[in-house]
């Protein structure tokens, strides 16, 4: 099963996906973590999502790009923190964005799991102007996030801590 998990920045998107991994009925448990710990800020985040999934048996694996070559240690359920820092990774570090590479990281870790779950940023609504590049990354975040929607059997949106389905099984029957 792949559900993608939405929503705007500290919408808490991220603690919904982590109960979903917490509840996924495989014993092994991953957490994939995307982010590079940039500046103070960075490293606070970072530091405050490794407190949230203290305890809860995950194991940590951090992994910036290219998800096509991860291997698991062995199957289980893994939950994706963040598709929008993977394709920040992928567009300024690489210097290029192959979409397909990701799509073919997606593939790998769905035939490498039993639950996927994925949490991706909802970027798109502050009506703000971006440079080209930046624009570029917005759009490309918006194709991917199409194409895991289409994808996943179960789609939900965070919005102030409370998730709405958007695909798949009514939340509420889910809590």
């Amino acid at each position: 099963m792949m559900h993608l998990v939405t929503g705007a920045s500290a919408s808490g998107k991220s603690a919904y996906a982590e109960d979903l991994l917490v509840l996924a009925k495989s014993a092994e448990k991953y957490y994939i973590a995307t982010m590079r710990p940039w500046g103070a800020e960075g490293a606070a985040r970072v530091k405050k999502h490794r407190a949230m999934r203290e305890g809860k048996g995950f194991q940590t694996i951090e992994a910036f790009h290219t998800l096509d070559d991860l291997r698991l240690p062995e199957k289980g359920s893994l939950m994706l923190e963040c598709m929008s820092n993977l394709l920040a990774n992928e567009q300024f570090e690489l210097g290029g964005t192959d979409e397909e590479r990701i799509q073919q990281g997606i593939q790998n870790l769905k035939e490498q799991t039993d639950d996927l779950i994925i949490v991706t940023n909802e970027i798109f609504s502050d009506g703000c102007r971006y440079d080209a590049e930046t624009v570029r990354y917005i759009r490309l975040l918006g194709n991917l996030n199409i194409r895991m929607a289409e994808e996943a059997d179960a789609v939900t949106e965070v919005v102030y801590g409370i998730p709405i389905r958007r695909k798949g099984e009514d939340a509420n029957e889910q809590q």
